[in-house]
């Protein structure tokens, strides 16, 4: 009788379970919804640059370009927020940096904070479209 190391047979059912799981996760990665990248919404970002605030709650409204601004994102469900997830980058406005707390932040109630960046996005869409040259797409 030959002598021979320690060895488990391996049956063919695990061989075909342990591939069909292999399989079955290669399939999955491939359906992955594919994500927004940063150069996709980029544009969006840039066009708040330079620019005043929109929200107009902490500071009087001033046309010069305050150094605090950022774009601030809408905060609702319809605009693509969630848990961990930031809205759509096309739902920005410029806010200064003590308006953007209050967005996000401030004790004031998600209706009073809905309407205050829906005035504010109301009067940034119509500038940001100028700056941008999409009424020129928009009408074509």
């Amino acid at each position: 009788m030959k002598r021979t190391g320690f060895m488990r047979k391996q049956t063919d059912a695990f061989k075909t379970t342990f591939h069909m799981q292999t399989l079955m996760r290669k399939a999955a990665i491939k359906t992955r919804k594919r994500r927004v990248t940063v150069a996709e919404g980029a544009k969006y970002l840039a066009a708040c640059r330079g620019e005043p605030c929109f929200l107009n709650v902490k500071c009087a409204r001033s046309d010069w370009a305050d150094p605090t601004v950022v774009p601030c994102h809408d905060n609702r469900l319809s605009a693509g927020k969630g848990m961990g997830l930031k809205a759509s980058h096309e739902r920005t406005l410029p806010g200064c940096m003590l308006c953007h707390q209050w967005l996000d932040q401030g004790p004031a109630t998600r209706e009073e904070k809905f309407a205050r960046f829906d005035a504010g996005f109301s009067q940034w869409e119509q500038r940001r479209a100028r700056k941008m040259g999409l009424e020129m797409q928009e009408a074509a």
